[in-house]
């Protein structure tokens, strides 16, 4: 009997709802929580509504990659598009903050599988030069997303309410997977899977030790601390047995072979250093633009959405110029810019228009859509059907560690250098007094003096954020060098 063909126009429009539903929810909640947070309170636990999130989307994204090459596209999409509706939905009822936190979790639990899976359902039904083309599109809708999410976030508060803000996710994924399930045909496998489930716990408890350790880590326990020491203990440990599980599983969560490749390997490192850049321009330049420019709030939003500007037109032009130019050639030209965005970063000034700041973070977004977009097709080409789900979750995995790596060492850097500022000159202010730099208000409340004194020494902690993410643009541009240089699509 003839199988049912892939109605393809379908299929991208459903991805694309689905990508968006994933994205747009990293920044609608920011514009909501100081909201959610005046009704609900634990106001101590605030960043952990996004760290739950963020924990659980990164440590389950390989195994949805892995379980994806065992047992078809659809079936992971719709389990994991349900667990973030499902998510969502509860998110509305929470009625404090512990129970948002639980939500979140389940939410982030579905997150994880929504991504990968949508990039990998593009890579199977797009060859060649179309795919490059597709996939450069769908790279563009986190540009989008990341533009239309604040403003989205902002009207539904002020109309409906903040319980929308997670509601608003429910049609579009419901749609998604109607999409998917109608009009996506997977050929049919003979082969029984099988599941590492030893290689997928471990994998979990791993990555669980060590996101723990990176996001906590000089907050809830010091550095130099038992609980640290342990954390680190269970994650080398687990590593070790990890590695001997993986090399005698029949079908290993994170098979060795696929990192044995020279594009899989040196496309991850690059997308864990631009993760790291990501990062610390994202939480960093708009505390710069509000607490040391004194700038209102939608004018740091702008420079940042320079960022996301710059990234879908570069993901565009990639897609189209890959098949011609292929991943070393675009990956070196999105290096070079990110190392003018980074390094240009060093020089600003407190008096600098913030058009300058929102060009600077253009090329950032120019470099990042050059390197992400060739990254995907590209990988999507090294492997076989059979090794596309793991080797595509991956990728994305190690950006998204470089953006805990690079949250916690650039956090890291920044209390570090204002302590001991305000150590060195003796003063009576606390780490926490910077807070007040960033709200107009509590501005008010220092003095000429001291509102300099402050900016100052955030100024000169957010001049090293700067310096390391250049560091970093520096080591993805040696990376690219060991890209094979003949063009891969």
């Amino acid at each position: 009997m003839k199988s049912k063909a892939t109605k393809r126009p379908f299929v991208l429009v459903a991805v694309m709802l689905a990508m968006f539903m994933g994205a747009v929810e990293a920044t609608i909640i920011a514009t909501a929580m100081p909201n959610i947070t005046s009704d609900l309170g634990g106001f101590s636990r605030y960043s952990w509504v996004f760290s739950a999130y963020l924990l659980m989307s990164t440590i389950t994204v390989l195994i949805y990659g892995k379980l994806a090459d065992l047992f078809g596209r659809k079936i992971i999409f719709f389990i994991g598009v349900t667990l973030f509706l499902i998510g969502s939905f509860l998110c509305g009822f929470a009625t404090s903050m512990e129970q948002l936190i639980v939500y979140r979790l389940i939410q982030g639990l579905g997150a994880g599988a929504v991504q990968p899976i949508a990039t990998i359902i593009i890579g199977d039904i797009y060859q060649g030069d179309e795919r490059a083309k597709i996939q450069g599109y769908l790279a563009s809708v986190w540009g989008i997303s990341a533009v239309s999410g604040p403003a989205i976030g902002g009207i539904l508060v002020e109309t409906v309410g903040w319980e929308f803000v997670f509601w608003v996710n429910i049609p579009l994924g419901l749609i998604a997977m109607l999409g998917i399930v109608l009009f996506l045909h997977e050929p049919v496998s003979s082969k029984k899977p099988v599941v590492d489930y030893k290689g997928a716990l471990l994998m979990t408890v791993i990555l669980s030790s060590l996101l723990f350790w990176l996001v906590e880590g000089g907050q809830s326990f010091p550095w130099i601390s038992l609980v640290s020491f342990s954390l680190l203990g269970v994650v080398m440990i687990g590593c070790i047995i990890f590695l001997k599980v993986e090399r005698k599983a029949m079908e290993p969560f994170m098979p060795i072979v696929i990192w044995k490749n020279k594009i899989i390997l040196f496309a991850n490192l690059i997308s864990f250093s631009t993760g790291v850049i990501l990062i610390g321009l994202s939480s960093y330049l708009p505390m710069y633009v509000t607490g040391v420019m004194e700038q209102k709030a939608i004018v740091a939003g702008f420079t940042l959405t320079a960022v996301s500007i710059g990234w879908p037109l570069a993901s565009t032009a990639a897609g189209r110029l890959l098949p011609k130019y292929g991943a070393s050639k675009l990956s070196f030209i999105g290096t070079i810019f990110l190392m003018i965005g980074t390094f240009s970063f060093i020089f600003i000034y407190p008096l600098l228009h913030p058009i300058i700041i929102a060009v600077c973070s253009f090329c950032i977004g120019i470099g990042m859509g050059l390197t992400s977009t060739s990254f995907i097709v590209t990988i999507q080409e090294a492997v076989t059907h059979e090794w596309r789900g793991v080797a595509t979750a991956s990728n994305l995995f190690m950006r998204n560690f470089g953006n805990m790596f690079g949250a916690a060492l650039l956090g890291v850097i920044v209390n570090k250098t204002i302590s001991k500022y305000l150590s060195i000159h003796s003063s009576t202010f606390e780490l926490s007094s910077v807070n007040q730099l960033l709200d107009a208000d509590e501005r008010k409340l220092f003095s000429m003096e001291q509102l300099s004194f402050l900016q100052t020494g955030l100024e000169y902690a957010l001049h090293g954020v700067f310096i390391a993410s250049f560091i970093f643009a520096i080591i993805s541009f040696v990376l690219v060098f060991g890209l094979p240089k003949k063009k891969e699509v």
